[in-house]
């Protein structure tokens, strides 16, 4: 062989095996340009983000009042410092943004011609001084062919840069997430007020197209589940009594990083042990992962790793010690029943509501048979006994963000009853959504007692029994599932039975 060709052909080698990014221009490629953090870690084409593009194109087309020549404008997310200081946080890409152009970067805009689907990526024009402190300043070709766009240009020159198109109509985002309650910011620039804009038209469209997800897009929520189920394994190998609850959620973040390219998790994690357990939104900074695990305590980890800002969101309950008391067993069977009997009947058509009910329906039926509740498990939905303990929702929509948008669009109210209230989808379930599957039963001391000096619950409710379950904490499993045409696809992967999770932490199953 030619030495000069085995050494392009070894130069070759080493570039895809060791860049972030590798872009190789061509006829096509898309194919070649991946988000990649090197090892084991999944390859992200950039195909997936062309796709999201021709997708809101096809669904703004279809739309009345999007005139020829309409333009889609984003505005990306932005370094923001520390308060007042000039320490840099950890960047995460504005959530629309990512899923149109995967752009890693931050202060960047993104455009999309509707009629052509030609898209335009804005980057920030650098000072010299940048390449002193930060690094080298790149080209608009080097962002060209790392994110594979048509064209790059700087934020400087947007309004010169749309002008040249001849756009007839901006479409920004501006829109109210049905869980935060807070509005999307939206685009603008120097030079906006000089362009017909319209507000309105772009949110329902690109929270539609969010909402059902690409085979690419489900190949990343996979990874993400596998990564994060390993993580949650290795967590429950090296619990044990003594540790605190900070060590746990500082194993979590080391072997998704390590071993899944991890930076960020999806949210705070959650690693609740004894009646922390309870406190459904543990690991704040008034509750932040600090207790000493005691023997005997049961444990609920709640956490999850992202990917390319593809999230995930499990839930783990198990004892301490790795071996379940009586009562333990009880409660987290009892949960781990409504969580199958959900999944078994969770497809296409089905209303999420129905299966929020049946998730407490199972809840009474076995708090019954341990002898907290007594009496009928019907007259018991009447009054909402279910939501005493579970007073959150069954699930919610699970993408780019934890809590993905698209739970409540225009035309869906909720239902304003205890605990449907919280639910963060109200919608029938269609093919292609992921969701999460999250029932729970907790024994929350001010849910209890409100519901002892209620006279419409306090009888279902046999206090002697129940006494022995104060402090217990709570017990919550949660699994992500895609949806498929006939049924759910299980993208988590631990052990669940108590049988399992006893041999898995004694060191007889791996």
């Amino acid at each position: 062989m030619c030495a000069t060709l085995e050494l392009c052909i070894q130069l070759f080698i080493l570039l895809i095996s060791t860049c972030t990014i590798v872009a190789i221009t061509g006829v096509n490629a898309l194919s070649f340009t991946v988000y990649w953090l090197g090892n084991d870690t999944l390859r992200v084409s950039a195909a997936l983000f062309a796709e999201n593009r021709q997708r809101l194109c096809k669904g703004l087309k279809a739309k009345d009042g999007v005139v020829p020549q309409s333009l889609v404008l984003l505005q990306g997310g932005e370094q923001k410092q520390r308060y007042c200081t000039d320490t840099d946080l950890l960047f995460r890409q504005e959530s629309f943004f990512h899923w149109a152009f995967g752009v890693t970067e931050p202060d960047c805009y993104g455009a999309i011609d509707v009629d052509s689907g030609k898209s335009i990526l804005f980057v920030p024009k650098l000072p010299e001084s940048y390449a002193t402190w930060m690094g080298e300043i790149f080209s608009k070709d080097h962002f060209q062919q790392k994110y594979a766009v048509d064209e790059v240009q700087h934020t400087c020159d947007i309004a010169e840069v749309l002008s040249s198109l001849g756009a007839a109509l901006l479409l920004t985002l501006r829109g109210v997430n049905t869980d935060s309650g807070s509005t999307t910011r939206e685009a603008s620039f120097c030079g906006i007020n000089s362009f017909q804009v319209n507000n309105t038209l772009l949110y329902p469209v690109i929270v539609e197209c969010r909402l059902l997800k690409t085979d690419m897009e489900l190949e990343v929520l996979r990874y993400t589940n596998r990564i994060s189920s390993e993580g949650h394994k290795m967590v429950m190998k090296n619990v044990k009594p003594g540790k605190m609850e900070y060590e746990m959620e500082s194993l979590f973040q080391h072997y998704c990083y390590t071993k899944g390219g991890m930076r960020h998790t999806s949210y705070t994690c959650i690693c609740g042990s004894g009646n922390n357990c309870s406190i459904i939104y543990y690991g704040h900074p008034g509750a932040p992962n600090d207790k000493s695990i005691l023997d005997g305590d049961m444990c609920l980890f709640d956490m999850g790793g992202e990917y390319h800002c593809y999230t995930s969101d499990i839930t783990c309950s198990f004892p301490a010690n790795g071996k379940f008391t009586a009562d333990q067993k009880a409660i987290y069977e009892a949960v781990l029943k409504s969580s199958r009997s959900v999944m078994a009947a969770i497809k296409p058509g089905v209303k999420w509501t129905d299966m929020h009910r049946l998730a407490d329906r199972v809840h009474l039926e076995e708090l019954v048979k341990i002898g907290i509740l007594k009496g009928s498990v019907e007259d018991m939905m009447k009054v909402h006994m279910g939501s005493v303990f579970m007073p959150h929702g069954l699930g919610h929509l699970l993408g780019i963000d934890v809590h993905d948008v698209g739970g409540y669009p225009e035309g869906v109210e909720r239902i304003d009853e205890p605990g449907l209230r919280f639910l963060l989808m109200g919608r029938p379930v269609q093919e292609r959504m992921v969701l999460t599957v999250e029932p729970g039963i907790y024994f929350i001391n001010h849910l209890l007692d409100q519901a002892l000096a209620n006279p419409a619950q306090s009888c279902f409710i046999n206090n002697q029994v129940l006494a022995r379950f104060r402090g217990f904490g709570g017990v919550r499993v949660e699994e992500n599932i895609a949806i498929t045409s006939d049924g759910i696809e299980l993208l988590t992967s631990v052990p669940r039975t108590v049988e399992e999770i006893e041999a898995f932490m004694t060191g007889s199953q791996h």
